[in-house]
């Protein structure tokens, strides 16, 4: 099963780049896989699969937006609703509580507010993801990977901390506690996977470019893979790739 990795959606060609495309080629990924039978799931069919021996649709695939921009609401939503497409969103929940707090809307530099993820899980087509609070820089820590010279027991502290911060507040705010969490940048250290397994994650997301194999051992569901999509080829160019790797 194939997990699409799309970031932002922007209008201004200036701003695409190899994280940012159109909302015109999104609506293209969509009815290429619309018209070609593919049938868009989330983490929580996963669990229903493999714990509760639910089925999975024959040619399944799972579209991720990481960080939670604001023109993820704005642009994809629609889109999303108009195909009857669901998609994953992992938001950076320190982002989503500064936004909420500000109410500063811009569809090129905003992210998703309470609100805005609210209405959209609500209307079925998009689940909501731990993408950490706020562990999403490059400096002095990659993300939620272990510092130079940290200690273990510091290193747990630290991530336990966050990634429970960015837990909570989402629980708080969906009603619902997310099943996944999304490596920010795909960044992790020795033990990171342990820790988060701790945390009762029963899946996890890295940046990894492979297609994943789901079945019932719930081994499955962790370090899934995640092509990244950069509006370079047409998502028919994108599936044949990953049919041939």
């Amino acid at each position: 099963m194939p997990i699409i990795m799309y970031h932002s959606i922007l209008n201004d060609k200036k701003l695409q780049n190899d994280y940012t495309i159109s909302p015109t080629l999104f609506e293209k990924d969509l009815k290429y896989l619309n018209d070609n039978g593919y049938s868009t799931v989330i983490v929580e069919d996963l669990i229903n699969y493999v714990y509760h021996g639910k089925d999975l649709p024959d040619k399944c695939i799972m579209l991720t937006f990481d960080d939670g921009y604001y023109n993820n609401y704005y642009y994809a939503y629609p889109l999303l609703k108009k195909y009857k497409c669901r998609a994953v969103i992992s938001p950076i929940a320190s982002m989503t509580e500064k936004f909420t707090q500000t109410q500063d809307i811009s569809v090129t530099y905003g992210h998703i507010s309470d609100d805005n993820i609210r209405e959209m899980v609500n209307s079925g087509y998009v689940e909501i993801q731990n993408h950490s609070y706020d562990m999403h820089t490059l400096t002095p820590r990659k993300g939620v990977s272990k510092k130079r010279g940290e200690s273990a027991e510091d290193y747990k502290n630290a991530i336990t901390s966050d990634i429970t911060k960015a837990q909570n507040y989402l629980e708080n705010v969906t009603c619902k506690k997310p099943s996944c969490f999304v490596y920010p940048f795909g960044a992790k250290s020795d033990g990171t996977e342990e820790i988060v397994r701790e945390l009762g994650f029963v899946c996890t997301m890295t940046c990894t470019e492979e297609a994943n194999v789901i079945t019932r051992d719930k081994e499955s569901l962790f370090e899934l893979g995640r092509y990244r999509r950069d509006g370079k080829e047409s998502m028919e160019s994108l599936m044949k790739s990953i049919r041939n790797s």
